[in-house]
């Protein structure tokens, strides 16, 4: 459950203080960690000391030390030397490491109870006993963010956000797949959604810049009690998918703030379909040229203003009047009146969804 890498550290660190040896085998003989070379010479001495009763022995010029976990045998360590202050040193490094290994215990305990609660494969007694068991608090405010990065099993970006947020003991950081990773974050009492979104802007910026990763960053609703936790877990997903969809140009985007893009997610697609129909007549509006398309999503980022879009189009106003004339023709539709603005504003948006919609399918 430990890595080899923290276990070199502990030792290593150990090393430095003492100046003695140590080596950190498993079980069967295998060289975990050591600080001297040739430690695989001990295998054999390793395997008979593992089967013995003894829980420290000497043999060969080394103190051996046995480290349990629940009364399971997990691994060996070797201190060199048979002194009685050897032996001090060798059983403050099994202590270590068996604190370690209950540590890293509670945390994977923790982390599975936090991935089960993202996912509702709780039923809601197991969750307050579980919690309560983990001494994790029922009744605090809690928010998730997911954190999509660009690569599957962006290392790098996890344990960046961990920096982040290693000081706080009460959030807590998983992954229920490749690309996500999960911050579910405890709201102090005078913390509001802007606060929230600067630390979404905070966790993008740190991930660009020291992890070297564009990410995506949503977030769900404040809940307040730990059976609400996958609710916002839940509209996270949502608002990322949302984004992707409809906002592909944030990189942050709070579920709160989904619009009508919400609405249009929650369509199904056989409505969608007889609702373009309906307006198109069978023809997509994505279909249009790319001077049309151009022209009319230039149309409403300026509030159908003819003059300031003609300006920014850099055509004269008969021009564009031509343009949405044209328009008018194909689709009966005059973008210059507000009701047909709309119904074409929400139809692009549509035709958005479905293709989103069809891409997961393949």
């Amino acid at each position: 459950m430990i890595s080899n890498q923290i276990l070199q550290d502990t030792i290593e660190g150990i090393k430095a203080i003492t100046r003695m040896d140590l080596c950190v085998m498993d079980t069967e003989g295998k060289v975990l960690a050591a600080t001297f070379r040739n430690a695989d010479e001990y295998e054999k001495a390793v395997l008979a000391f593992a089967d013995s009763p003894a829980d420290s022995q000497v043999l060969q010029g080394y103190q051996f030390f046995k480290v349990f976990d629940d009364n399971q045998l997990e691994y060996i360590i070797l201190a060199q030397g048979e002194t009685d202050d050897v032996y001090m040193i060798g059983k403050i490094a099994a202590f270590q490491i068996q604190n370690l290994l209950v540590a890293y215990k509670e945390r994977f305990d923790k982390d599975n109870f936090i991935k089960n609660l993202l996912l509702d494969n709780l039923l809601l007694v197991d969750i307050y006993n579980r919690a309560k068991k983990l001494h994790i608090d029922t009744d605090v405010r809690r928010i998730v963010f997911i954190i999509e990065t660009k690569n599957e099993k962006d290392n790098n970006a996890l344990e960046t956000v961990r920096n982040i947020f290693s000081a706080k003991s009460k959030d807590f950081i998983t992954a229920v797949d490749e690309k996500n990773i999960i911050l579910v974050k405890e709201v102090k009492a005078n913390e509001t959604y802007d606060d929230l979104n600067k630390t979404a802007k905070v966790i993008v910026d740190m991930l660009n810049t020291e992890a070297m990763s564009t990410v995506h960053v949503a977030y769900g609703t404040i809940v307040n009690e730990i059976k609400e936790v996958s609710r916002s877990y839940k509209e996270a997903k949502m608002a990322l998918d949302v984004g992707k969809i409809f906002y592909g140009n944030r990189n942050i985007i709070a579920y709160s703030n989904l619009g009508i893009g919400r609405l249009i997610y929650q369509l199904p697609i056989p409505l969608c379909k007889m609702f373009i129909k309906e307006i198109f007549d069978g023809k997509s509006p994505d279909e249009f040229d790319e001077e049309t398309l151009i022209t009319i999503n230039k149309f409403f980022e300026n509030s159908l203003n003819v003059s300031e879009t003609s300006r920014q189009l850099y055509i004269h106003r008969n021009t564009l009047v031509y343009r949405l004339d044209k328009l008018q023709k194909s689709t009966g539709l005059d973008l210059r009146v507000f009701e047909d603005a709309i119904t074409f504003k929400i139809a692009l948006m549509v035709v958005k969804y479905m293709k989103y919609m069809e891409s997961l399918d393949y």
